[in-house]
């Protein structure tokens, strides 16, 4: 008589065979999972150095930027402080008589070529004179009005008297041209 057919070893090895690929499907979910957390940390680490990157870039441009407005800008206080010199000068020069400057002669001269030269030095260091003539519109940007007073023959916000000249510093204000202000109606 013939054996009965004994098939359980298939089930055995179907068995096995679907826990081996459960276990390899489950191998290949965990390294899947691995990868894409990997790829997030790539990702952050690349978004951090991005941002580390452009904040440097930003640093060098602000350092750049105060380097540049250092150099212009400077000696701002130093040209302030230097402006009452001028003005003195200009006043020396302006009180001086036509019979004084016949007698001293060379100490005018010499007056006159300090002015030259101080001006010459604003000049090389980005300072222009601001110098309003009676007549201008007055203009609160570069002016300051000291006074306003009724002249006949003006019209309201013209110069009538200039105080003091005003000085730029490169494109900064440094001190405004002091004035007076005609407040004739029109």
């Amino acid at each position: 008589m013939a054996e009965p057919k004994n098939d359980d070893f298939l089930d055995d090895i179907e068995a096995a065979e679907a826990e081996e690929l459960s276990a390899q499907t489950e191998e290949i979910d965990d390294e899947a999972l691995e990868l894409e957390a990997l790829r997030a940390e790539r990702d952050e680490y690349k978004d951090r150095f991005m941002r580390a990157l452009a904040d440097a870039e930003n640093s060098r441009k602000r350092g750049d930027k105060a380097r540049r407005e250092a150099e212009q800008y400077g000696g701002s206080k130093l040209a302030r402080d230097m402006l009452p010199v001028y003005d003195n000068m200009k006043r020396a020069l302006e009180a001086a008589t036509e019979e004084q400057k016949a007698v001293s002669a060379a100490l005018i001269e010499g007056v006159e070529l300090t002015m030259r030269a101080l001006l010459d030095v604003f000049q090389k260091h980005g300072m222009q004179v601001i110098a309003p003539q009676v007549g201008d519109r007055f203009d609160p940007q570069v002016h300051e009005a000291m006074f306003e007073a009724p002249v006949p023959g003006t019209k309201a916000g013209d110069i009538i008297q200039v105080s003091a000249e005003g000085f730029m510093l490169h494109d900064r204000l440094l001190r405004p041209a002091q004035v007076g202000v005609s407040s004739t109606p029109a």
